[in-house]
């Protein structure tokens, strides 16, 4: 049976802030902001992958290294936003029942995934002399 004060709780996903307790703000502001960090590398990841792209464009001969470099851009910054949210409500879940953090998931999939595409980013570079 849900209390008046969950009842009144404006706040989404109601799941979430039902479990548990309130942990300090500090906390909760600090993975705001981890969230909205991993927002805008995600937001720069695909602007990189259209720069990319545009560049195809304005050469006049499309280049289909550089066509998969910039979707290899796009889908990383698709995947670092899908997962953004999940990660932000893991954490606050973690957070509010009083739980160790969860790893790290997405870091080392970037990390790796970034140097992939920025040695491909290199021969393309050397190959084609963009």
């Amino acid at each position: 049976m849900a209390t008046d004060q969950e009842e009144s709780d404006p706040r989404w996903p109601k799941q979430l802030y039902a479990q548990g307790e309130e942990p300090d703000p500090r906390f909760t502001l600090a993975n705001e902001r981890t969230f909205l960090a991993w927002i805008r590398t995600a937001l720069a990841l695909m602007a990189g992958g259209v720069g990319i792209e545009a560049l195809n464009a304005v050469t006049g001969h499309p280049n289909p290294l550089r066509t998969a470099l910039a979707v290899a851009l796009l889908l990383a910054g698709v995947l670092c936003s899908a997962t953004a949210f999940t990660r932000w409500m893991t954490t606050e879940r973690a957070l509010r029942r009083g739980r160790p953090l969860p790893a790290p998931r997405l870091a080392p999939v970037l990390g790796y995934g970034l140097g992939v595409i920025g040695v491909a980013a290199c021969v393309l570079l050397f190959a084609t002399g963009i």
